[in-house]
């Protein structure tokens, strides 16, 4: 099984895990008298079948990105590389949001006498600056996922 084929599964039984959590939920309780629409504690034992097979997964799929090589690194290498640029991505964003009282916009200015506000920050550097960041989060996106298609999913 390819690395990207066990992704997509674990997306899936991430997604499973979520509806018998609702489903569980939703039938835990009931009026007496009367029936639940299903059995909460066999939804119960079908979940634990999911996540230990989530688990395993999830444990194969973390082996493989700290064994397969992207470039002169690891994938996990690449994925920790990416999640630190989405974090400067949207903190430049927002920083460049705010310089530019892109949220008091839509109030303007209604007297000479009100308060003046200037930015700070640079923002259109601060915008180059994300601009790049995104670019570079797509290449690391990109170059993960063609590795995802040829790299075995270890044991």
């Amino acid at each position: 099984m390819k690395l990207a084929e066990a992704l997509a599964e674990r997306g899936d039984l991430t997604r499973r895990v979520e509806h018998l959590k609702s489903r569980i939920l939703t039938n835990a309780r009931h009026q007496e008298g009367e029936s639940p629409a299903e059995d909460a504690a066999a939804l119960l034992v079908e979940l634990e079948e999911v996540l230990d097979r989530l688990e395993v997964l999830v444990r194969r799929i973390n082996r493989t990105n700290t064994a397969a090589p992207l470039g002169d690194a690891s994938i996990t290498d690449a994925l920790a590389r990416r999640d630190m640029l989405r974090i400067r991505h949207r903190v430049v964003s927002a920083a460049a949001d705010a310089a530019s009282g892109r949220e008091q916009d839509r109030y303007g200015r209604q007297l000479r006498s009100e308060l003046v506000f200037v930015a700070a920050l640079p923002v259109r550097d601060l915008r180059r600056t994300a601009d790049d960041l995104a670019r570079k989060i797509r290449e690391i996106d990109l170059q993960v996922q063609k590795e995802n298609w040829e790299v075995e999913l270890l044991d």
